[in-house]
């Protein structure tokens, strides 16, 4: 399986999925004109990297998302249910949500995410 790299834009956020090192990064910000056309490969790609996996295989994502609007709040919502199911059948996935110390607004979605996902291991990691 092949890794899956976007660059970072004004607009949308860089992603880097490492399927070797099992580590996937989304960081920057995310208000894509068309969600649904930039987040499909992501979401496809997905899905085939979580059905390759093996149970209790290591995964960390980092996430680190200065701004994104209602539209990618909604994507983040499907993104987490996808990896909470993923837990569900047996992966071990840890998500490090990354947050400036003076961005309270992040902090809170990553405290809202927390008690929205629960099987989910959601880490608030303060940058710095």
């Amino acid at each position: 399986m092949e890794n899956l790299n976007i660059e970072t834009t004004k607009y949308t956020p860089g992603i880097s999925f490492d399927c070797k090192k099992n580590i996937l990064e989304i960081i920057g910000e995310s208000y894509p004109e068309n969600i649904a056309e930039f987040y499909a490969p992501v979401f496809d790609w997905l899905e085939e990297y979580l059905g390759q996996l093996k149970d209790k295989q290591d995964v960390i994502i980092n996430m680190e998302l200065v701004y994104f609007n209602s539209s990618s709040s909604k994507v983040l919502l499907d993104f987490f249910d996808l990896m909470e199911d993923a837990v569900g059948n047996g992966k071990n996935i840890k998500v490090n949500w990354i947050y400036e110390e003076e961005d309270e607004d992040t902090l809170e979605f990553g405290k809202e995410f927390q008690e929205d996902f629960e099987e989910l291991n959601i880490n608030l990691v303060k940058k710095g």
